[in-house]
């Protein structure tokens, strides 16, 4: 059993796997480092922290410095780490405070440095209120400059972009989404990610531009280096009071050059089953490592807060001697925007093309309750399956009826391989204030049946 258990990260993932491996055992020395000076928030609450449906940027504090040492976790704010040396089991630090470097030796050495930002080479990147969004720090500084704003400009077409304009939207401001590529929200199929556009563009007239295919060249800021408008490549010339960076995030490992810890895709730090590395007596969780697709079978990488979690509690019950594995994820998100939920689970149609399955699909609307309840919404989804095995490879839902509980039903049938003959006939339960006789899940299943069945 290790003497000396060192985390470095302070999101998600980091005080996650202390706080179990301290349930797990009570002795164990544990160190959490973490350049921020605060710990375990939710990142993910940031949008409605800014919309101000969350009045205190407090609340987003899941447990603060103090709980932890309660626990006789030790915490230390405001360390970066910049190297690790695996060959003599210990981490150099700085303070960020005093630029002290200093030395500290572990038995287990947890990584759990999250993401950050991807920061455009973009002319005039550097000027004021010119923000990004990962930390309580930068939603604070968004939501002061939102009060004081008409214009915005959201540079990526991400969830956390949708997010947040939803929340600039909320509080009157005038907003325009720039998206280099063909089609917002690029992990769905395009007649799936255009519906949303044309949602959100006829549900805010006159408030929200959208514009795809479409690239900054340059931000132009007045004498006081503050931001005043954005340019494109196309030559749109588009005044702002500031512009919100959603150009996507990468794993934070730079620091592990020269550890000979192996790196995966997008250069997130390869793990195991056990959220082991390769090398002995080093984890890694969160939002730094790889994942492993269920479905493709291959390693992917999507930073997700319900996974980091997962990821840290694994990490902890195996350091303390326990059994657990963490076999991987189906790509499963979920945002909205207004009253409209954005929903896709497992891999898209044309994704399914890339990887080559023979995929069929089905694109389903339809009330999500009895018709004639006065509280019914619409429902669109696309289910899609592979034409050979039967199997279900993913699906897509829109609409301000309840797609979570749809899309929710096709996860364990996805993960058990369920047969698309057995899908179709699911005993769902039916209540008119719930759902239709036939949900439109199954119906989506049906008619896909009958495309390759008959």
């Amino acid at each position: 059993m290790p003497e000396k258990v060192v985390i470095i990260g302070g999101g998600a993932a980091g005080p996650k796997t202390a706080a179990k491996l301290r349930r797990e055992n009570k002795k164990i020395q544990i160190d959490l480092y973490t350049q921020e000076d605060i710990i375990s928030y939710s990142a993910c609450g940031l949008p409605y922290y800014i919309e101000d449906i969350i009045k205190d940027s407090k609340t987003l504090i899941v447990r603060t410095p103090a709980d932890f040492e309660k626990e006789n976790i030790n915490i230390h704010l405001k360390q970066k780490c910049i190297k690790v040396d695996t060959d003599n089991k210990k981490v150099i630090l700085e303070d960020l405070t005093s630029n002290h470097k200093y030395e500290v030796y572990y038995d287990i050495l947890v990584l759990a440095t999250g993401a950050i930002p991807i920061i455009p080479d973009i002319k005039g990147i550097n000027l004021k209120n010119i923000f990004s969004l990962r930390t309580i720090e930068d939603g604070i500084k968004i939501k002061q400059k939102m009060r004081t704003s008409q214009n915005a400009v959201l540079l990526g077409g991400g969830y956390i972009s949708i997010e947040v304009m939803e929340a600039l939207v909320h509080n009157k401001l005038n907003v325009t989404l720039i998206e280099k590529n063909n089609q917002i929200l690029k992990m769905f199929d395009e007649d799936f990610s255009q519906m949303i556009t044309d949602y959100i563009i006829g549900h805010n007239i006159g408030k929200v531009n959208i514009f795809t295919n479409e690239e900054v060249i340059e931000f132009v800021g007045n004498e006081n280096n503050e931001i005043t408008k954005v340019i494109t490549k196309s030559g749109k010339e588009i005044e702002t009071d500031f512009v919100v960076l959603g150009t996507g995030v990468r794993p934070n490992t730079d620091f592990l050059a020269g550890s000979n810890i192996k790196l995966s895709i997008n250069n997130s730090i390869k793990v195991n089953k056990t959220m082991g590395t390769s090398k002995t007596n080093v984890y890694a969780v969160g939002d730094c490592t790889d994942n492993f697709n269920l479905i493709t079978n291959k390693e992917t990488w999507l930073p997700m807060g319900s996974t980091a979690n997962k990821e840290g509690r694994c990490a902890a019950i195996n350091i303390a001697g326990g059994d657990c594995s963490f076999d991987g994820i189906l790509n499963s998100t979920i945002t909205k925007y207004f009253n409209y939920t954005i929903s896709i689970i497992g891999i898209s149609y044309k994704e399914a093309l890339i990887q080559g399955f023979q995929p069929e699909f089905a694109i389903v609307t339809k009330r999500d309750k009895a018709g004639y309840m006065p509280d019914t919404g619409t429902v669109t989804l696309k289910l899609i399956v592979d034409k050979n095995t039967h199997n279900i490879l993913g699906i897509q839902g829109i609409g301000e009826g309840d797609v979570n509980q749809r899309i929710n039903t096709v996860i364990p049938a996805i993960l058990e391989k369920t047969k698309l003959e057995s899908f179709m006939n699911l005993d769902l339960p039916y209540s008119p204030p719930y759902s239709p006789a036939i949900d439109p899940v199954l119906n989506a299943a049906q008619i896909i049946y009958q495309k390759i069945c008959n």
